[in-house]
């Protein structure tokens, strides 16, 4: 009919919370967008948030043990998180093609929309696995046993929305993984302050991942899908600031029971800053600042970085 015209085909379609104007979407090949869109490579916060809590825990290490952080672990780290959260990716929208087709914010993924079929998905989640694989196999053994043992919470998480009113903490369980992963990596062994670090940073994905859930209420409740967000309801800021306020404190104390110094504990204080602001600025009507409050936790987590990084360079650089 005039007037109209036809709906885009189907590598043209971005998904609905990506970032505008990504280069997936300017300049990849047309029919691989569909599946880098699959492993999220246009929404990029994810590998981001996969990442930092190993460079926070390979920094710890270094300070623990009076080096810099070990920048061939930190590229390792960058290429493995990239590879497994495409992969753990995949697998969640394997598992969810059918209740993401029930939210608006979701159902313009490749799956439920699609782009591509469930088998091509289940070949390209093989690909992906296997390049985080060969990343970890360059580690030692303890470290490629605890990295084997961090799949347990990646596989179960895609169901627990169905049945637990917090699938949050799963989630909390697999991303903040890389807690333990630098400092295994860097000494064989897992020790308090990793065990405080993963402690601190589960609280911290719970908090950010309640916090993405807020735009996703309504359609979340249409269609049965349970989230921190929801079981919170009125009391949504107190409890993201309760769980942003025992993620700081469990940090400071890693960084503390691994020797920090003044400037780690600037890092922790900015990390701790960016949280309280994150918290103030919430509204829980409002999903589009529940995205860029989300998104933001990016550079809360650099700034925690750079603090434990720098604190344990300067210790060498000084001597």
């Amino acid at each position: 009919m005039s007037g109209t015209s036809a709906p885009p085909p189907p590598f043209e379609r971005p998904v609905a919370d990506a970032v505008t104007g990504h280069w997936v979407d300017r300049w990849a090949p047309r029919r691989a967008r569909p599946y880098l869109r699959l492993a999220r490579i246009d929404r990029p916060i994810g590998w981001w948030l996969l990442l930092l809590p190993c460079w926070w825990s390979a920094s710890l290490a270094a300070i623990a043990s009076g080096t810099v952080p070990n920048p061939v672990h930190l590229a390792l780290f960058l290429v493995g998180a990239i590879a497994m959260r495409g992969a753990g990716s995949t697998y969640n929208d394997i598992a969810d093609r059918d209740l993401d087709a029930q939210v608006e914010r979701t159902r313009s993924r490749p799956l439920p929309s699609g782009q591509v079929r469930a088998r091509h998905a289940a070949m390209f989640l093989v690909a992906q696995t296997l390049v985080g694989l060969a990343v970890l196999l360059r580690f030692n053994a303890t470290a490629i046993l605890v990295g084997i043992a961090s799949l347990a919470p990646v596989a179960i998480y895609p169901f627990m929305k169905r049945v637990m009113s917090m699938p949050q903490l799963v989630l909390g369980l697999a991303f903040a993984w890389g807690a333990l992963m630098g400092w295994v990596a860097a000494f064989g062994r897992l020790d308090a302050p990793a065990w405080l670090l993963y402690a601190g940073t589960i609280a911290w994905v719970v908090g950010y991942d309640t916090i993405y859930a807020v735009q996703d209420i309504e359609d979340d409740a249409i269609a049965g899908i349970r989230s921190s967000a929801r079981t919170f309801g009125p009391r949504l800021r107190a409890a993201i600031g309760a769980c942003y306020a025992g993620a700081a404190a469990l940090v400071a104390v890693a960084a503390l029971s691994a020797g920090a110094g003044p400037i780690g504990f600037l890092g922790v204080a900015g990390f701790a800053a960016h949280l309280a602001w994150q918290t103030v600025r919430l509204e829980a009507g409002n999903g589009r600042k529940a995205l860029m409050l989300f998104r933001s936790n990016r550079d809360a987590g650099l700034i925690l970085f750079a603090g434990l990084a720098l604190d344990a360079a300067l210790r060498v650089w000084i001597g």
